[in-house]
Order: C-alpha cells, then sequence, then structure tokens
C-alpha cells in the first residue's frame, strides 16, 4: 500500500467497491488516466477523510479488488500491461506495509479473483489447455486446497471448503446453459433441478447456524452427509421461469429444496448481495435497462420500498458486516461511473467526497420500442443530436458486446461527442441481449443470428420510417460482438450503410475458434455454432466470406494483447477489402487488450471515430464538444 495521499481532486472514474466488513473503509477502482489503478478510502461517516494508491510490481488494469473478512487484506486482480489474462495479489491494508504477494503457479495462464473463504483468497486458475483449477489459497503461506477441476468450471462461492463438511459452489456449463454444482463431503451434486436452456450463475452461501425458513417441495438427488439441521444459499438464476429471480436454496441431509424469495414478473434481478450477519439482501433489478434499487429483510421476508438512484444504472454492490452501509457503482448518459455510499435503511446517500461538478451536460435518451419483422419485439436507445430538428439527421448505430450483454441508460464515453458533432445514436438490442428474459437470450443461437443479423436492418427501417435517420447518412459500429455485427450488417446488409466501425470484432467465426483462448472458443459452442459438427453454419455466418459485398469505408479498431478476439480477425479484414480496392484504415492500441482501457487511449478513439464520421456523413456541427469530465 503506497504510503503517498492521493490526490482527489484528480479522481474522476471509480468503480468495483470493496467496504471493508466495519465499514471505516473501502476500496475501489479509479479510472484517472494511464491504466485504471486501485485506492484504498479511509472514512468518516460517508465522507471521504484520506485515500491512498495500492502499489504492484506489475503494470496493467486493476480489474478487481475485494477486502478480507477481517479487514486486514486486500485482494487484487490485475490485468498486466492491457492484456487479458489476469493475476491475483495481495496486500495488507497496513498503509506502512508495501508487500505484495502474487498468488498463482507458473503453469497458470490466468488466474480470476473470486473472493475469500475465511483467510484463505478464492480463486480459478486456467492453464493453456483451458482446464480450470477452483482453489483455496493461503496468502501467508501459499498452501493450496484444490476444489474442482475441468474444463469450464467456474467456483462461485466457498463457505469453508478446506475443511470436510464446508460448502462450495462451481459453475459448470457453456454460455447460457449454466448450472451450479454444490460440493461437500467428496460429492458435487446439482443445486437446482435441471432445467436446459436456464441459466444459474450467481450464488452466496450462508452462514448455515441460522434457524431454516419454510420451504416449498421442488427437491433434488439426496445429498448424503449434509447437516440435518439444514444450511441456506441465496441463488440468481431463471431456472423454471422466463427472468431470473432470487432462490433460498435449502441444504440439509434429505437433499436440496428451494423457495423463491423475491421475483418479478416481467423484470429479471440483475444482482444481489447479503450482509454477513445476513440481516440484509439488496437487490438490483433491471427494468427494461434501468436499475432499481431494493431491500429484502432476510429475517422477517420484508422488502422495503425502492431506494431512490443518483443515476439510471447499478451494478457492484458491496455491504458492510452488519448491512448499515451499501457501496454501489452507478451511472447515467451524463454521469460516468461513480462509487456512492448508501445507507440501506434509511436511502440516506452520501456524499462520499465533496459534491461534484458535473461539466458534461447530456440530454436522457430515448427508449424505442417496436417489432422486427418477423413480430418480435426489439427496443433500444436513441441519443438525438438535434431532438427538435425536422429533417432526418444523420444516424449511427451502436451495437454492445456479448452478445448476452444489453445496451442501457448508462455512460459511453463515444456517446457525447458523436451527438455534439451533429451525429445521432442509435443503440440497439437485439435478439440474443439480455435483461428481457431467457427466451429472447436465446433467439440468436446457432442459426438464430441470422435474424439477428436482420434485426439490424428492421432497426434502420424503423428510425428511417419514423423521420429520425437519413437513409443515405446511416453508420453501424460495435465492440467485441458488436464488431462482429458491424462487419456482418456491413455485408449482409450493404445498401444501408455509408460506412462501419469495428473495435475488436470477429470477421472470421472459424479463425477465430482457432486462435482465441480455448476456454473461451468452448463456452461459445451453444451461441454460434460447434467448429466441426457446424462448419457450414459458421461459415455462412462469417463477414470474411461475403468480402465482395463490403462497399462501404471500415474503420478497425484493435488492441495489439487481444487474446480474447485475436488481431488477425480486424487484419485479414481489412487486407482482404484492401485487395479489392475498398477503403480500410486500421487503429491499433500496443498497450491495450480486448477492452480500450486507457482515458488517454479513448480519447484517441472517440476523436478518431467523430473525424472519421464526420467526414463520411457530412453533419453539420450543432455545438462545441464540452470536456466530459466529472470532477470531485
Amino acid at each position: 500500500m503506497a504510503a503517498d495521499e492521493v490526490d482527489l481532486d484528480r479522481i474522476r472514474f471509480t468503480s468495483g467497491a470493496s467496504l471493508s466488513p466495519d465499514g471505516s473503509a473501502f476500496a475501489c477502482i479509479v479510472d484517472d488516466g494511464g491504466y485504471p489503478r486501485a485506492v484504498q478510502r479511509f472514512l468518516s461517516g460517508r465522507r471521504t477523510t484520506s485515500a491512498r494508491w495500492v502499489e504492484l510490481p506489475v503494470p496493467g488494469s486493476i480489474t478487481r479488488v475485494i477486502h478480507s473478512a477481517d479487514g486486514h487484506m486486500l485482494a487484487c486482480q490485475l490485468a498486466p500491461h492491457g492484456a487479458n489474462r489476469t493475476q491475483v495479489w495481495v496486500v495488507t491494508t497496513d498503509p506502512e506495509d508495501r508487500a505484495a504477494r502474487r498468488l498463482g503457479s507458473a503453469d497458470d495462464s490466468t488466474v480470476e479473483l473470486i473472493g475469500w473463504d475465511g483467510t484463505h483468497v478464492a480463486l480459478v486458475a486456467t492453464d493453456e489447455e483451458g482446464v480450470s483449477e477452483s482453489r483455496l489459497v493461503d496468502p501467508v503461506t501459499q498452501d493450496v486446497v484444490v476444489l474442482d477441476r475441468r474444463v469450464g468450471g467456474h467456483l462461485v462461492d466457498a463457505w469453508r471448503a478446506d475443511a470436510e463438511d464446508g460448502y462450495a459452489l462451481l459453475r459448470v456449463g457453456p454460455r447460457g446453459y449454466r448450472e451450479l454444482l454444490l460440493r461437500t463431503r467428496g460429492e458435487k451434486v446439482p443445486l437446482l433441478p435441471a432445467d436446459p436452456g436456464s441459466t444459474t450463475d450467481m450464488a452466496i452461501i450462508l452462514d448455515g447456524h441460522r434457524p431454516v425458513g419454510p420451504s416449498n417441495p421442488y427437491r433434488s438427488a439426496g445429498l448424503l452427509g449434509a447437516r440435518a439441521y439444514g444450511d441456506r444459499i441465496l441463488v440468481r438464476s431463471d431456472n423454471g421461469c422466463e427472468f431470473a429471480r432470487l432462490l433460498e436454496v435449502v441444504v440439509s441431509a434429505e437433499g436440496t429444496s428451494f423457495r423463491v424469495l423475491a421475483q418479478r414478473v416481467d423484470c429479471e434481478l440483475d444482482e444481489f448481495i447479503v450482509s454477513d450477519d445476513n440481516s440484509t439482501i439488496v437487490l438490483l433489478w433491471n427494468i427494461k435497462g434501468c436499475s432499481e434499487l431494493q431491500i429484502l429483510n432476510l429475517v422477517d421476508g420484508s422488502l422495503n420500498d425502492p431506494i431512490e438512484l443518483p443515476g439510471t444504472v447499478a451494478s457492484e454492490l458491496s455491504i458492510s458486516a452488519d448491512g448499515s452501509l451499501l457501496a454501489v457503482t452507478v451511472q447515467g448518459p451524463g454521469m460516468p461511473p461513480s462509487v456512492e455510499l448508501v445507507d440501506p435503511r434509511t436511502g440516506e446517500w452520501g456524499p462520499v467526497e465533496p459534491a461534484r461538478t458535473e461539466v458534461e451536460r447530456m440530454h436522457v435518451p430515448q427508449l424505442l420500442e417496436f417489432e422486427a419483422r418477423d413480430g418480435t419485439r426489439l427496443s433500444g436507445w436513441l441519443h438525438r443530436a438535434d431532438p427538435s430538428a425536422a429533417q432526418p439527421c444523420p444516424m449511427l448505430l451502436y451495437f454492445h458486446g456479448g452478445p448476452e450483454s444489453q445496451e442501457r441508460p448508462g455512460y459511453n464515453f463515444l456517446f457525447p461527442g458523436l451527438v455534439a458533432s451533429g451525429i445521432s445514436v442509435f443503440a440497439p438490442n437485439v435478439r440474443g441481449s439480455s435483461g428481457y428474459g431467457r427466451t429472447f437470450a436465446h433467439a440468436d443461437d446457432r442459426y438464430g443470428r441470422f435474424a439477428g443479423i436482420d434485426d439490424v436492418a428492421d432497426c434502420v427501417a424503423h428510425l428511417v420510417s419514423c423521420g429520425i435517420a437519413d437513409p443515405a447518412r446511416v453508420a453501424c459500429a460495435g465492440r467485441s460482438y458488436g464488431g462482429y455485427l458491424t462487419f456482418a450488417s456491413l455485408t449482409f446488409h450493404a445498401a444501408l450503410f455509408a460506412t462501419g466501425i469495428a473495435i475488436c470484432g470477429m470477421s472470421d467465426l472459424e479463425s477465430f475458434y482457432a486462435n482465441t483462448e480455448p476456454w473461451i472458443a468452448a463456452a461459445a459452442y451453444p451461441k454460434y455454432g460447434h467448429p466441426e459438427f457446424d462448419r457450414e453454419l459458421l461459415r455462412e455466418l462469417s463477414p470474411i466470406h461475403r468480402i465482395d459485398d463490403l462497399v462501404a469505408p471500415l474503420l478497425v479498431v484493435h488492441g495489439q494483447q487481444d487474446t480474447n478476439v485475436p488481431v488477425s480477425e480486424s487484419e485479414q479484414i481489412v487486407a482482404a477489402l484492401r485487395a479489392r480496392g475498398g477503403r480500410a484504415e486500421l487503429l491499433f492500441f500496443d498497450d491495450e487488450g480486448h477492452e480500450i482501457v486507457k482515458r488517454e487511449n479513448k480519447a484517441i478513439m472517440a476523436a478518431t471515430i467523430v473525424q472519421w464520421l464526420t467526414e463520411i456523413l457530412a453533419p453539420a456541427p450543432l455545438h462545441a464538444p464540452q470536456d466530459r469530465a466529472v470532477h470531485r
């Protein structure tokens, strides 16, 4: 831990907070230039009094930080040199102790931080062959307890898992088909009944010495050797329903049973957290992309009225041991991510620091809902450059990644400069997006991807028919899967687009499978198709094989350290387009991976994209771009 004080006035974007158990401090990730780093902040009430940087011996992005159960240590997840593979380091919270210890072995390709189980760090280490090992590691002695080893395995939570009668929860299965296994006394059994196509991916093991509440008669196979009095596990799952909900699973000598603690019929549970004293559950609901924060009292089962959020989208919950203080990352269209503190019992917010001045002013986007050609309901967020304009305007369709991600009314560093330059942005949720139920999320699997690509054309048709978009000045862009969808849109529906911008996107699904990390490839088979059994499908869906249809100018952005979508995916489509006399330009960042994380690189990318689009779409600027920073 660095001894020098942090200049709080320089801190702008903050996220990923971890409260100390006693609520006297929190650690979070700060993006104020260079790679995002971790900081520890000391509190008086809910106001920061001082702060110190976390120092690690390897340069790179801090992507996660978690306090130990006693508050004396911090575990940090680091992506060295902007790459995608990560390491786990442990430091103490003592300002005078600057030592940092790396956890892992020489055979580990990437190590992911899960949390703490008592004095042990819980992590998942994956080797070059894609075999994942769920472990508990003593940060002092480096002693290791292996809980599970398999391709695609992932530790979710552990409670005294190093003991014979302890518990560990293991996530298994590919994307969209995930379930949890409960490990105890040498056995591993499904936590919930089988339900193909459901996703059970988040759970918290409660202290088993509290009384067990009533449960309904859904029982899985017997679990031999489990405690007779019953232990409880809280689970986020869409098992048995359309939208993810909160379940309480009870484990006893008879097996497992579950009951519903909280659910809604038309929206899903994004995430939840529970205080260590088992008194308070914090729920974040996703309502058409907007967040709603609610408190569930676990003792009596009462559900409080929602707490008003200071931003439209919230995430990354952390709560003190007694449930009296909650940290949450909030953001909005004109509000970059910011860690805020609230008393979950009174609903009273911060301030964490002296009141910030928001110098970026951006209108609230409009939610558009309409039907695709086959009747499927689509939606998206429209950021209009000039809401009062009588004439159609230049339009950029911006696609999120995933494809299971969701476009939400949060902060996007690209949008303000585009809107200020006279270019409207429509960010759609085509089929395959999350937040709209499991049926919609699976609607683009394998052969359904053709319909997902057609959704893009239906978005353009809707914007044009409403008089919002000028059909001669429509562009498309996106990152990761959104980059793939950009390539696909420019080839499957070439006549609709004047240009496209692909950021870290796949141009050939076959070469993507061959060159990406093996654990990423294995998880993607149900989404795109299998590289051996679905060869024809992958070829049909790959934009590189439709390159003769790509006639629009193309800008490609990629991080050289990307191992999720290798840089060759961008290089090969640019080379193919140039070989045919087309216009294709590359913007590479040597110090970035699959995400562009450095603020200076984001600024370069944003300026390049604005310049590219204003040249090709030739909009009339509305006003000069403003400083988009939020000052603390």
